[in-house]
């Protein structure tokens, strides 16, 4: 039997990349169904697991030279899953409930911000620079609504005593999506080139800080890190406008032309005495 011309071949789906993208699309699916039982806790752990399933996979698939288009729409669907409607649905199901209109409008632009900054992202990734992001990442904000609802849940605190403030976060962050703020990628960091010792301890002690107290170190992170874009965007700011403000000199050339002249007194015409 003769096989099919090409174009009408089935491509192949790398296995590996896929499986960690699988993985993170099932811990956002968990969030949402830990959220509808009211078991908020263990949905934002879910997020904060969909985070290094989704960290995992586009590295593996850099590193084992297995990128494809369809890898890339599958982690793009999974993102809006796990960093979009779940973080939105969790938030409002702990907190915005009560709000009445304004909960779920709160929650809406959560999830729209979070769908247009994948879009964006998809269409501009060969145009912006690989060491910025435009927006604050989906997984960022995502972290910013599992890690208040996983802080709070640990401390006792319920979700209507602090509606307000998880409204007002849930906001910022659907409008940072969108924001043009950029935000450090990460994508500079090489994992093939060595780095001085320093750089270890620091990790070490990252992983030390982290396991001390994971909701308050995971969420202070976070914020620390969707600031550090509006800091970075301020101080650039303001580097350009004291350059506009700052007078510029006059170039060499229109100086020396602006230079006074000097007029010297022409000598006197020679009388008929001296003439022959």
């Amino acid at each position: 039997m003769p096989l099919p011309p090409p174009q009408h071949r089935r491509r192949g789906i790398y296995i590996l990349p896929n499986l960690f993208t699988t993985a993170a699309l099932f811990s956002g699916f968990f969030a949402i169904v830990q959220a509808m039982n009211h078991r908020f806790e263990m949905a934002a752990i879910a997020i904060f697991v969909a985070m290094v399933f989704d960290g995992l996979d586009g590295r593996i698939a850099r590193l084992t030279h297995t990128q494809s288009e369809f890898g890339a729409e599958y982690d793009s669907l999974s993102d809006m899953v796990c960093f979009g409607a779940a973080p939105a649905l969790i938030v409002y199901e702990w907190a915005l409930r009560g709000m009445s209109k304004l909960g779920w409008i709160a929650a809406f632009i959560y999830c729209a911000g979070a769908a247009l900054r994948l879009a964006r992202f998809n269409t501009n990734i060969e145009v912006i620079d690989k060491r910025y992001f435009q927006g604050l990442p989906s997984p960022a904000a995502a972290a910013l609504i599992a890690g208040l609802v996983w802080i709070m849940f640990d401390n006792d605190i319920k979700g209507e005593d602090v509606s307000w403030l998880a409204c007002i976060l849930t906001i910022f962050a659907g409008v940072s999506m969108v924001s043009n703020v950029l935000f450090w990628s990460g994508k500079s960091f090489n994992l093939r080139k060595s780095v001085p010792f320093i750089v270890i301890l620091a990790l070490v002690l990252g992983f030390a800080l982290v396991s001390f107290y994971p909701p308050g170190v995971l969420f202070a992170l976070f914020i620390v890190y969707a600031l550090s874009g509006y800091v970075a965007h301020a101080l650039r700011w303001r580097r350009q406008y004291l350059a506009q403000a700052q007078p510029t000199p006059p170039p060499a050339h229109a100086a020396e032309s602006e230079a006074p002249v000097t007029l010297t007194a022409a000598a006197p015409p020679p009388t008929g005495r001296d003439e022959h």
